[in-house]
């Protein structure tokens, strides 16, 4: 019997990332190996830009210029975030203790 393939994540908890199609950027707070969502969520997205569910997915502390909010992006639709900046969203202050060079550490008591 073989392993299945498992892909490394390419991004960690407490990096600061950016979406590659839509204009928010946020931290990663948790990863799924593969797709772990509804599939009624996955239908939602549009075809011709719904992510293959064989690779990582990540749950993000996000931000855009109007909201903050928790979204759930696909590997490929991700990119390093380069600003240097902290994320503005108020809950990164539960889960993370500091901010340094872009990334972030996750508080002592939250363990994974």
């Amino acid at each position: 019997m073989t392993a299945p393939d498992v892909r490394l994540a390419k991004f960690a908890i407490g990096d600061v990332v950016k979406h590659r199609v839509f204009n928010f950027r946020g931290v990663i707070f948790d990863v799924d190996p593969t797709f772990a969502n509804t599939e009624e969520w996955w239908l939602s997205i549009p075809e011709h830009i719904r992510p293959r569910k064989d690779q990582p997915f990540y749950h993000l502390l996000a931000e855009n210029e109007d909201n903050a909010y928790v979204a759930y992006v696909s590997e490929q639709n991700l990119l390093p975030d380069d600003t240097g900046e902290p994320v503005g969203h108020p809950q990164a202050p539960l889960i993370f203790e500091s901010f340094d060079q872009g990334h972030y550490t996750l508080r002592p008591r939250i363990s994974h």
